[in-house]
């Protein structure tokens, strides 16, 4: 393996809790509710599945089913998707679905795996390219600047800014030739089967993690280093994909 591809939300961040998420939203938009008040709407933001990142909707609203197929072909769709899903939770301001979607683009929002900068940092090292590949409607690079990981990534490809999305094999050719690299010789890393797994189509490997909260999934990444043969420990077998 020459190069590696990682997915974002899930694979090496984890966005925070919902109840996180609101509590940073109405500090910034300096609004309080007491804890009842908090508690009963970050059920239901999260029954919504209004936090990008978090867990998906129970159900779609006439206005956002339209767009949530293609909600990561730019930032206008992304938006109007998650914000539709925030208001259908009644909430003190309206100022607060805006507010809400902003915080999920914060740094603070997000927390890498345990293991993320360790595995990067060692495909680094070994001389292996490193792109991010994601469906997304917003730029991610500020995240891992502040997290100390921008170092070891070569390339970022999102969907937004290039009007395609995952499993789209578009997407992945665009990350390959970002990086100079022939597709079979890349291993697409990521928690999405369908999403992450087009990637076959390209011909290049593909291994799944968890997505898990962050504490529950401390070395999720790191049998990724044996797959591209850049761990030392590796007992020599070749890289695969996962079913």
């Amino acid at each position: 393996m020459t190069a590696v591809l990682f997915d974002f939300s899930g694979t090496l961040f984890r966005v925070e809790s919902t109840e996180s998420w609101l509590r940073g939203a109405l500090a910034e938009g300096r609004m309080e509710l007491d804890e009842a008040e908090l508690a009963v709407a970050a059920r239901g933001l999260e029954a919504m599945g209004a936090l990008p990142g978090g867990v998906g909707p129970s159900w779609l609203p006439e206005g956002v089913a339209s767009v949530w197929g293609v909600r990561d072909k730019s930032a206008e769709l992304h938006r109007a998707a998650y914000t539709g899903l925030s208001r259908q939770v009644q909430l003190p301001d309206d100022r607060l679905h805006d507010l809400l979607y902003d915080r999920h683009m914060a740094p603070a929002a997000w927390v890498p795996y345990p293991d993320a900068a360790e595995v990067l940092r060692a495909l680094r090292e070994r001389g292996v390219r490193v792109g991010v590949v994601s469906n997304i409607g917003w730029d991610l690079r500020p995240v891992f600047r502040e997290h100390g990981l921008d170092p070891y990534v070569d390339a970022y490809v999102l969907s937004f800014e290039h009007g395609v999305q995952k499993p789209d094999s578009r997407l992945f050719a665009a990350a390959c030739a970002a990086l100079d690299v022939d597709p079979r010789d890349v291993l697409m890393v990521g928690d999405d089967r369908r999403a992450d797994g087009g990637a076959a189509a390209l011909g290049c490997a593909v291994h799944f993690v968890d997505h898990l909260p962050a504490h529950q999934r401390p070395d999720g990444l790191r049998p990724v280093l044996a797959l591209v043969g850049a761990d030392p420990r590796a007992n020599g077998s070749g890289p695969r994909t996962d079913e």
